[in-house]
């Protein structure tokens, strides 16, 4: 059995389907399942006797989590319930000025706006580039950043568009200017490889339900020790301080990182599954990964293209990512998405697009199969 039929042979759902939506939610691959079924299993025969274990495998996943981002330390590392979760928690614990201003773009999910916009009542604006032909043009991004900046905050890749930014540019010309510089990477990590020191990027949060093949209600959030003494913990619990497992005493000295920013019981089951799938993902190898995916990607794009459909997402080295989306001037995206899923096909539509995101473990007869169903 080859490396692919094994991967692949740990998601069930090919046996039933073609999968290309993982910009909305990854499949949970078996050996997720069967760890969220222990840990359910422990509680029920242990109860409090078998905690200092899930505590244990909490550590163990921000380990792997921490190896896939290339952070320098585990403690950058910290876990959420979502990506609107991690950045409200920066949003919230900056010391905002009035005439402050955050960058961004208009083609943002809402995760990574509402909680810029709402600062408005700081006198906080929040400028968004806007999107052209698919793409965030870093000169059009730079160009709202003046002196009163704070934050460049922009997705990694656009949900709607595929389109993946530079984090490198973009980082390294925030730093230079010493701009905090937050991405929201939930539609490239996973599939794109990233490091968070390299590109210097300053906060990254995401869920673990897309690329990741994660459950849903668990999330990533990094921040650099650079820049952590600037986020005040505005959500403080038991498991924020240093010396937490004492539970008198109370000693609000923060833990180090982004474990502060975890404050109270955690999610075991969520934890468990993702530590699962990033067991899979880190053995596949970030290299293979991006491989299979622009094969795969590569061949979608001729293949709409040959059926009349407009490739909206970028192709070009550094700007592709999973994500590739497409107009037809026949064809209502809405109703291809349903007529697609009838013939065991699961794709989406996003901004009056169709969208179709494979992962590592489709196979070039798979998007055979999906543009013959097209």
């Amino acid at each position: 059995m080859s490396d692919l039929e094994r991967f692949r042979a740990l998601f069930p759902i090919t046996r039933n389907r073609v999968y290309m939506n993982h910009a909305a939610i990854g499949p949970l691959p078996t050996t997720a399942v069967n760890r969220m079924t222990s840990v359910a299993h422990s509680i029920a025969m242990t109860g409090d006797d078998g905690w200092y274990g899930r505590i244990g495998e909490i550590g163990r996943v921000r380990s792997l989590a921490a190896r896939l981002l290339h952070a320098r330390e585990e403690h950058e590392v910290g876990f959420v319930a979502n990506t609107s979760d991690g950045l409200s928690i920066i949003s919230a614990g900056l010391d905002w000025r009035e005439g402050d201003t955050v960058v961004g773009a208009n083609c943002e999910f809402p995760s990574n706006a509402y909680p810029w916009m709402r600062l408005s009542n700081h006198g906080v604006t929040f400028l968004m580039a806007e999107e052209r032909d698919g793409r965030v043009d870093f000169d059009d991004l730079v160009a709202l950043v003046d002196e009163h900046t704070r934050v460049v905050a922009l997705s990694w890749v656009q949900y709607a568009s595929g389109f993946r930014s530079d984090l490198e540019r973009i980082g390294r010309f925030c730093r230079e200017r010493d701009i905090l510089f937050v991405v929201d990477g939930i539609q490239g990590l996973g599939v794109i490889p990233i490091d968070v020191e390299r590109d210097h990027v300053d906060v990254l949060a995401a869920s673990a339900h897309k690329w990741l093949c994660g459950s849903e209600g668990i999330g990533l959030l990094y921040i650099s020790d650079r820049v952590i003494d600037r986020i005040d913990p505005v959500k403080v619990g038991w498991t924020s301080t240093k010396d937490w497992i004492k539970f008198g005493g109370y000693d609000l000295r923060y833990r180090d990182g982004a474990e502060r920013f975890e404050c109270g019981t955690m999610n075991p089951f969520g934890i468990a599954a993702l530590g699962s799938s990033l067991e899979i993902l880190l053995e596949a190898g970030e290299s293979d990964i991006e491989r299979q995916v622009r094969i795969l990607t590569d061949l979608l794009v001729v293949g709409l293209m040959d059926r009349g459909y407009r490739v909206i997402s970028s192709r070009k080295d550094g700007e592709w990512s999973g994500i590739v989306t497409a107009t037809h001037v026949d064809q209502n995206p809405n109703e291809l998405v349903q007529r697609l899923k009838q013939r065991g096909v699961s794709v989406a539509a996003r901004a009056g697009r169709l969208r179709i995101s494979p992962h590592f473990y489709n196979t070039v007869d798979e998007v055979d199969q999906l543009l013959a169903a097209l």
